[in-house]
Parts: structure tokens; sequence; C-alpha cells
């Protein structure tokens, strides 16, 4: 049956805003190129008909010349045209780029949505609010412990404070009465009894015993005298 009716041909796809302004910028393209030549003829016209004198000659270069100024306008209105179709496209685009960003934007809200409601159905405030109650009594009972084991053992309640600050005016008097007395120098501090530190005996005060008869005549220092020898004549 399609040999005789013939099938359906596979349609190509349409084109798209870009392969459109593609196509289109090469045909802007190709016009700017003709335009270029078309002026550099013109140009060259231009010296011929400032060389020639006026006359029959100079008359045929002017309509060459008018011929390729015409022919210059008309790519000009080709080229204005194709940059004026090139430009709604290049909005087209940009608007069909715009809708499907938004579209993309109001899934992801959808989806974010969804979620969010999942995740609130096993959040509840009441909780929050119970275990932050919890938090601070938690808080409390911790402060409270820590005084207790804080406390010192042995100290009285019914210390008075003026007694202890008497009590420590008068060590800070001692302390400073120390202070002056070691600030003196040591040769006018005056000298201790090392003797009787020492527990020494006393010196002897050369004086012979009166239980020695023998004893020997000491000099003042105590110390025995030595005889003198007698001289004879």
């Amino acid at each position: 049956m399609k040999r005789v009716f013939g099938g359906k041909k596979n349609k190509d796809p349409p084109p798209t805003i870009q392969d459109a302004s593609e196509r289109i910028n090469k045909r802007g393209e190709s016009v700017d190129d003709k335009i270029k030549r078309l002026e550099a003829e013109l140009s060259r016209y231009k010296e011929q008909i400032k060389k020639t004198r006026p006359g029959p000659a100079q008359e045929a270069v002017k309509a060459r010349a008018m011929r390729v100024l015409k022919q210059k306008r008309m790519y000009e209105g080709q080229r204005d045209m194709l940059y004026n179709q090139t430009f709604n496209l290049d909005q087209v685009a940009f608007a069909s780029e715009g809708i499907k960003d938004a579209k993309e934007t109001m899934t992801a809200l959808k989806s974010a949505n969804k979620e969010l409601k999942g995740m609130m159905k096993t959040v509840k405030i009441q909780e929050i609010d119970s275990m932050q109650d919890e938090m601070m009594d938690l808080m409390d009972v911790s402060n409270e412990i820590q005084e207790t084991l804080g406390r010192s053992y042995n100290v009285p309640d019914d210390i008075d404070d003026e007694e202890l600050m008497g009590e420590l005016d008068a060590l800070e008097a001692d302390m400073s009465t120390e202070t002056d007395i070691d600030s003196v120098p040591s040769y006018l501090q005056p000298e201790s009894d090392l003797d009787s530190e020492l527990n020494l005996p006393a010196a002897p005060t050369g004086h012979a015993a009166p239980g020695r008869q023998n004893a020997q005549a000491e000099d003042e220092l105590g110390l025995p005298t030595v005889p003198q020898a007698s001289v004879r004549d």
C-alpha cells in the first residue's frame, strides 16, 4: 500500500531561533562584502571623473558611477533589513530563555515547597518550646550543683567582716614594720651577743688559782714569765 499511495515523509524539525539567526548573519556578511566591493569601484570612478575632461567620456564614467551607487544603496537597504531581523530574533531568543529560566525556577520552588512542608510536619513549635524550657531548667540545676561543690568546708557563717578587716590591717602593719627593719643597713644594726648564743667559755683573767703553790709567775697577759739570768762580776 505504501508503494501505491506512498507513505508519510519524515518532516525536518523546524529551525530554531539560533539557526535562523546564524543564517541571517551569514547573509548579512555576504551583503557587507558586496557593499565593500562597490565602494572600491565607486572610488575608482571618482578618480576617473577627476582626471577626464568634461565631455562624453566623463559622462559615461558618471553613468557607470551612478549605476554602482544605486546598487550600493540597494545592498545597504538589504543589510539594514537583515540587521533588523537579527535584532528581532535576539529579542525573541532572550524572551524565550527568560521563560525557560522562569519555568525551571517555578519547578525548583514547587519541589522545595513540597519538601519544606514535609519537614514542617515533623517539627512542632510546642516541642521546641518545651525543649527550651527543659534546657533552661537543666542549666539552673547544673549551676546549683557547681555552687554546692564549690563551697569551702569548716568555714563558720557567723564571721564578722569588720573583725576580718581589722586582722588584715594588723597583718599589713606588721609586714610594713619588718620591711622597715630589713631596710636598715647591717652596719647600723646592733651587734648580737654571739658568745651567749654559742655558749663559749670565758677568757682567763690572769690570776693564779689559790690551790696552785708552785705556779710560775705570769705577766700581765696571763702568760708565764721567763726568768732573767743574773750577771755576776
